[in-house]
């Protein structure tokens, strides 16, 4: 039979282990229950936009940015993001693309670059050094976009224009013929 005070010994960290989170669970609970979030959606027109560098033509289709406010307060709960799907086709007859790394810029009416919030990195892409995509001729691709947007471009018309940065590697492709002289013998 186990000893009394053996038992004591794990009842009681039990116990405020217990207590512990319970207390947490009602203090999270009653946060939540204290911001009343409002999401608001904006839309960037035109629908789908085509893009162009070199070889490489693709869209930004169906761009919507989302934040969410506290309807009591106006504070923002959740920054705003920009959602979306990019589309990339290699066009060319003889190079391959490995896309490396890409970036969404958000420009003004004057071209100028509206910076992300201090604590907001930059809209980067889907693809990068550890995940590049390499496209062959005639190949296509289609990527979800989630990144950050800056909170100034909500301003009425403030961005004019959304800038795609890519860097890639251009390889060519060829193909050629060996021949190779053979004999059989039997």
């Amino acid at each position: 039979m186990a000893h009394p005070v053996a038992k004591m010994k794990w009842f009681v960290p039990g116990l405020v282990a217990l207590t512990l989170v319970a207390c947490g669970q009602q203090e999270g609970q009653s946060t939540t229950a204290a911001i009343h979030a409002v999401e608001k959606t904006f839309t960037l027109t035109p629908g789908a936009t085509p893009l162009k560098v070199d070889f490489l033509v693709g869209q930004l289709r169906q761009l919507t940015i989302t934040e969410r406010l506290d309807s009591k307060t106006g504070r923002v709960v959740d920054p705003p993001e920009l959602r979306g799907t990019l589309t990339i086709k290699n066009t060319s007859q003889n190079q391959a693309a490995l896309l490396i790394a890409g970036k969404l810029v958000f420009l003004d009416a004057k071209g100028q670059g509206i910076s992300p919030a201090k604590d907001r990195g930059e809209a980067l892409l889907p693809f990068g050094p550890y995940e590049p995509q390499r496209l062959i001729p005639g190949q296509a691709i289609a990527r979800a976009i989630d990144v950050s947007f800056p909170r100034a471009g909500l301003q009425a018309d403030l961005v004019q224009t959304v800038r795609l940065d890519l860097t890639y590697l251009p390889t060519p492709v060829r193909e050629q013929t060996a021949d190779t002289p053979v004999s059989i013998r039997g």
